[in-house]
């Protein structure tokens, strides 16, 4: 090998190390020190939760339909103490409350998420979805939740459904929600509808103010 070629071959090896550490970089994912903090607003209180990374179909889905205010003037429909309670379903924004909670006939629906760290503890975001018998796969409702109100949680239903987020503040008005007196179906008697608002918060913050420690 002559002098030039050598000379050639060792710049190639120079440029190859020099590059190495920016394309390993360059595959890294970026991580984001902010996250969106979600709030609905109910005449009982404001409840304030977070989406776990770690769901991004569920996280994806539910604040888009959040920011396109989709959830602006539905209702929690279903109401059980010491269990939890739901909301979510586009039919309670209508005046026939017979109908809340059945869904929209042509609705998507959204593959599950379901991941065994994420537990159905007190204040845990879940997805509402059909039964077994029709939906084995257990693919959540594109727009129905639940929110885990029974203190001591719902360890019957891991790994079950989709836990896909966590109440970071006003876990009192999920009591003060499931205590409304309701009807057979476990309806409230008066509706107790939503607004929804998302806004990108320093996850330091969120920590600080509310005591929510990420992963």
């Amino acid at each position: 090998m002559n002098l030039a070629s050598r000379f050639s071959a060792l710049l190639c090896a120079v440029l190859l190390l020099l590059l190495a550490p920016n394309l390993h970089a360059a595959k890294r994912p970026k991580f984001s020190k902010k996250d969106q903090l979600v709030t609905i607003s109910t005449s009982l209180g404001d409840i304030k939760l977070i989406l776990f990374d770690a769901t991004p179909k569920h996280k994806a889905n539910f604040l888009k339909l959040a920011e396109s205010g989709f959830y602006n003037g539905t209702t929690f429909h279903r109401v059980i103490p010491n269990f939890m309670i739901q909301g979510g379903d586009a039919n309670s924004k209508d005046s026939d409350p017979d109908n809340d909670g059945m869904g929209q006939p042509d609705a998507p629906t959204i593959p599950a998420e379901i991941r065994p760290e994420f537990k159905h503890k007190f204040g845990a975001v879940s997805a509402a979805r059909q039964g077994d018998f029709v939906n084995p796969e257990r693919a959540s409702s594109s727009s129905q939740f639940f929110l885990v109100q029974n203190h001591q949680g719902t360890p019957h239903l891991d790994g079950q459904y989709t836990v896909y987020g966590q109440v970071i503040s006003g876990l009192d008005v999920l009591d003060k929600i499931a205590a409304q007196p309701k009807n057979e179906r476990d309806r409230p008697l008066t509706d107790i509808k939503m607004t929804m608002k998302v806004e990108k918060v320093k996850k330091k913050k969120i920590t600080e103010l509310y005591g929510y420690q990420y992963q």
